[in-house]
């Protein structure tokens, strides 16, 4: 049996980072108040945390475990939405699930696809818009 050395989160978030596009918390806050272009904010959290902050105005909710299927068109749980040729900004509290998310979508090609820097926390330090989160 080989073995395997162990990689850390902070490694595989790192990697992922160097592969994906970033948009600035200033670009989304400006996409989101201008809606010049199509432009699909994608909250990666779980439920719980959606029911605790809120969310972007507008953001469609995609736990990250749903993910794959949600973009796979030829999947029982495909969304439409993935199908579209928007803008999509992936995001979560602080970024990490959010890179990792964004490097799936692109591997699932994704075209147009693009990480929050920052997270929604960077979102709420610039006073970014926040709406209670409806099931």
């Amino acid at each position: 049996m080989t073995i395997v050395p162990k990689k850390r989160f902070q490694e595989i978030v790192m990697e992922a980072e160097r592969q994906i596009s970033f948009v600035s918390i200033d670009e989304a806050l400006a996409l989101n108040e201008t809606k010049a272009q199509k432009v699909e904010f994608v909250d990666v959290r779980v439920y719980r945390e959606l029911e605790k902050t809120g969310v972007i105005p507008g953001a469609v909710s995609c736990p990250r475990g749903l993910l794959e299927f949600w973009i796979d068109q030829d999947s029982p749980y495909g969304h439409a939405i993935f199908a579209s040729d928007a803008k999509f900004i992936f995001y979560c509290d602080n970024g990490w699930r959010s890179t990792l998310a964004t490097l799936l979508a692109m591997e699932m090609g994704v075209q147009d696809v693009h990480c929050l820097r920052g997270g929604l926390d960077g979102w709420s330090t610039a006073n970014g818009p926040m709406i209670p989160y409806k099931w």
